[in-house]
């Protein structure tokens, strides 16, 4: 029996192994996704399902950003395709188009949304001092949903607010 071997093999603090791939767990998570070629991420702990498209059912005199509802285990859950919401370019849904679910605690109530985006990139893990303020360029995306820039890899991506982007759809919806 080789200890040093063994030793090798035993995760070090603050990884975890499961079924031979490597977590490691430092820093805070986002799940990142792709919405007309380029990258978006999501803080993980706000994401409550990954579900693929399904057209959902139709609210009459919606923005045409609000594709419908859906209903997941009892809760009525609105659906947002954020290419629209962002006039990213045409949605087209193809088999990669997935639906991510996220629920936002507010101070005084919680929210759940279904975000339309083109595929589900990966999961990232960031320290705080590595997300960048992102500069007033005037893009697509609207300044008070972007929560900063991460540096991944040759990539940019983009940190989106949950939290912007609950409160402005509440009042769409309603409206």
């Amino acid at each position: 029996m080789n200890l040093q071997a063994m030793a090798h093999e035993i995760p070090v603090e603050g990884e975890q192994t499961l079924e031979g791939i490597d977590f490691i767990t430092s820093g805070d998570q986002y799940l990142t996704f792709m919405l007309s070629n380029e990258q978006y991420a999501v803080d993980i702990l706000c994401v409550e399902e990954i579900r693929s498209w399904e057209k959902p059912t139709i609210i009459p005199n919606s923005p045409s950003h609000i594709k419908g509802v859906i209903n997941m285990r009892g809760v009525i859950v609105p659906i947002v395709d954020l290419r629209l919401k962002f006039n990213l370019g045409a949605a087209a849904y193809s088999e990669t188009t997935v639906v991510i679910v996220l629920t936002y605690q507010g101070e005084q109530s919680t929210r759940t949304i279904g975000f339309v985006v083109d595929a589900v990139s990966d999961v990232l893990n960031v320290e705080e001092c590595e997300i960048k303020p992102a500069p007033a360029f005037g893009s697509c995306v609207p300044q008070q949903y972007i929560d900063g820039l991460i540096n991944a890899e040759a990539k940019v991506v983009t940190l989106l607010d949950v939290g912007n982007l609950q409160k402005i759809e509440k009042n769409q919806i309603h409206s």
